[in-house]
């Protein structure tokens, strides 16, 4: 489950995605219309600016806008500045791996080999959506073959 940092996170870069290309947004304005704790954001956009994803301008056109296309800025990216590791186990993360404390063999752990389809699927899918596809409506094949028997 991702934190309700994240979802917020998301929302905010798909908000400056939706203001157009080279137009920003003031921090009030994405707190207001996204019902997003406006102190809560300063520290999310901070985050982002300091990834590189977005910029931060002052003065009277100020604001925050998307520094990176929004074709290049892929749910996986932001899901692991905002929450770190993305995976079902420790053992199946790529950047924090640590072993299972209960796990005498990880080659042929039934758990660990379930869990591993469901973590490549995840990245898959957060991997190649863009904020540019999500604004856009565009979903994978995943998400569609997940739809059709949901």
């Amino acid at each position: 489950m991702i934190s309700q940092k994240a979802r917020y996170a998301f929302r905010a870069l798909l908000a400056l995605n939706r203001a157009g290309k080279g137009n920003s947004m003031v921090i009030s304005e994405i707190a207001r219309t996204q019902d997003i704790p406006q102190k809560f954001l300063e520290q999310i956009l901070l985050d982002l600016k300091r990834a590189g994803l977005v910029a931060s301008r002052r003065g009277k056109i100020g604001g925050y806008m998307l520094l990176k296309e929004p074709d290049e800025i892929f749910f996986g990216e932001v899901l692991r500045l905002i929450d770190g590791p993305v995976a079902p186990l420790p053992c199946l993360s790529k950047i924090a791996y640590r072993r299972c404390d209960d796990c005498k063999n990880e080659e042929s752990c039934e758990i660990r080999r379930v869990f591993a389809e469901v973590a490549l699927a995840t990245r898959m899918v957060l991997d190649r959506t863009s904020i540019a596809d999500a604004s856009n409506g565009n979903i994978s094949a995943v998400s569609e073959a997940y739809r059709e028997i949901a």
